[in-house]
């Protein structure tokens, strides 16, 4: 079948024809999320939101309708208890039908749902609730004991209270105790109805409150990028925890009357193909790291073996040349990279759903909606072939859903453009590549180096698992490249500095000869964020030490 054309939609986008498809409610005078995630799809009683595994082994669905009734008791709750409108609401739970109606009766009530990852130790559990006043958190047995150790911990409900061994209310007990009807309580546009935090790659965690008309990028992302079809069976692997996970494993799919696939376990090669074949999954989205571990495991897929993947997507860092041609070879299918932040969601991306040239390696082009630009130290747009930091253009960008950090911990806004912090290539056709954050753009001898670069093709040695790359004093240079490599399992070099001659090789050849990391050291794993991408600040400052020891 033939895709629409990307430029005939992009310059012909019209949000607010968009929001009158879209939407049973209104941005200007009120709709509710819940509504438009869930109630609008319950009529049909069959109609599944959720499929799930759970960590005992066994299996389960919730309806569309299911949701919509657990949603009100647990709204009529949180009114019991003088939570409402804009109030925040915590859910600490693994990928489980209880996440999805705790987010459902929040929003419900018009309250604001707020994610906790569950690798989130108590320090970082505690931040996040004293920052946003939080009034409820609602956790299972396994998290639980981290809230004994968090200052003026919010009230708690508890999935298998009992399990807990603690007195603190259960959930399912609660709920039984409400009504199953509640009136959802109608927001604005400009209401939030999420509250995020970064990722923290770069300092403490800022918030992030998502308002209700990011309803609109949202379903564009879906659409146009994913391309969700009606026919497709969709597994996004990601933590709803984080932003990728919340907006387009929860959100994005629900809007769209679209079910979504949830899996509590730790991921490994094993279980996501476990996965892929029981729910014959044809439409896939990860991040990089997960592609890079299947591609790691190659030997975990039997050979000739088509799962019936359609379509795979990535996100969160660049995926290299080696993943997307394994991918093809593989899974027979076309994997895309996409770009975005928990800020802004998805602003640049390579669209399954759209016809348009591709560039191996870039992350794609402005979202429908979204002008997205590259500039220089003077806040000018560049031009092809220049490496500039992306930015939104505001005047341009009808569906930009940020309006500035929660509490005003940064102003990333200039001359009308929202400065990202990336440093990107521009290729002057309206695509652009990932060079690297800001901070982690090296300067060597006077070169301008992206560690992401460096880190890909260290990537297509056979030997090497994972790379961080960064800059290390130096008298003479400024700065040399240092690598931190991580080597697969079973690969271990009987003469490492053998191994590192490879690299750098590999590097100078495949590369440049400017950008080889002089330095390479071997380690058991890297630093990262909880959602999986590389603290290059932690590596820096280790380089940093290393010159001052």
């Amino acid at each position: 079948m033939s895709l629409p054309n990307y430029a005939d939609v992009y310059e012909n986008f019209d949000p607010d024809a968009l929001a009158a498809e879209i939407l049973d409610g209104r941005l200007d005078t009120g709709l509710n999320v819940c509504h438009e995630i869930c109630d609008k799809w319950a009529a049909d009683p069959g109609r599944v939101a959720l499929y799930y595994e759970t960590s005992e082994g066994g299996d389960g669905t919730l309806t569309f309708a299911q949701l919509k009734a657990a949603s009100a008791r647990f709204a009529n709750y949180l009114h019991a208890q003088g939570i409402g409108k804009g109030d925040r609401v915590a859910g600490l739970l693994p990928r489980g039908p209880e996440l999805l109606m705790v987010i459902a009766g929040t929003l419900r009530a018009g309250a604001v749902y707020q994610p906790l990852f569950t690798a989130f130790g108590s320090g970082a559990i505690e931040y996040r609730l004293e920052r946003a006043g939080t009034r409820l958190v609602v956790t299972d047995p396994a998290n639980y004991p981290k809230l004994g150790d968090v200052k003026n911990c919010p009230p708690v409900l508890c999935v298998n209270a009992a399990e807990a061994g603690a007195g603190v209310p259960d959930f399912a007990e609660t709920l039984a105790a409400q009504s199953d009807r509640f009136d959802p309580v109608m927001v604005t546009g400009n209401d939030p109805f999420l509250q995020m935090f970064t990722s923290g790659t770069v300092g403490k965690a800022k918030g992030v409150a998502v308002p209700a008309r990011a309803l609109l990028p949202f379903y564009v992302y879906m659409k146009y990028a994913i391309d969700l079809r009606e026919e497709d069976r969709y597994w996004n692997v990601a933590d709803p925890g984080w932003a990728y996970g919340l907006y387009y494993a929860v959100v994005g799919p629900l809007l769209m009357g679209h079910a979504t696939h949830f899996n509590p376990g730790a991921f490994t090669p094993e279980s996501t193909y476990d996965m892929i074949r029981k729910y014959r999954i044809t439409n896939l989205a990860a991040a990089p790291t997960a592609y890079r571990l299947l591609k790691a495991n190659d030997h975990v897929l039997p050979p000739g073996e088509n799962l019936g993947l359609r379509v795979a997507s990535s996100a969160g860092e660049p995926l290299n040349p080696e993943v997307v041609n394994w991918i093809r070879d593989r899974h027979f299918c076309p994997v895309k990279d996409h770009y975005g932040q928990t800020e802004t969601g998805m602003t640049c991306c390579n669209f399954h759903g759209l016809e348009h040239p591709t560039r191996q390696g870039s992350m794609g082009y402005s979202a429908p909606g979204h002008r997205v630009v590259a500039l220089n130290e003077k806040y000018e747009e560049v031009g092809e072939g220049e490496i500039g930091q992306l930015a939104v253009d505001l005047n341009a960008s009808p569906l930009f859903q940020f309006d500035g950090y929660t509490w005003g911990e940064k102003d990333p806004f200039v001359n009308g453009y929202y400065l990202t912090g990336d440093m990107v290539i521009c290729h002057g056709d309206g695509s652009y590549s990932f060079s690297g954050r800001d901070d982690d753009i090296i300067t060597t001898a006077g070169y301008r180096v992206g560690p992401a670069d460096v880190e890909s093709t260290l990537l297509e040695h056979p030997a090497v698992a994972e790379s961080g790359v960064v800059a290390k004093p130096d008298e003479k240079r400024g700065a040399i490249i240092k690598a931190y490599v991580v080597i697969k399992a079973g690969q271990e070099p009987a003469d490492e500095q053998a191994l590192k001659d490879e690299l750098q090789e590999l590097v100078r050849r495949r590369l440049s000869t400017h950008a080889y990391p002089r330095e390479i050291e071997f380690v058991d794993e890297l630093p990262k964020t909880p959602s999986g991408k590389i603290q290059r600040f932690i590596l820096r400052n280790r380089a940093k030490e290393e010159v001052e020891a």
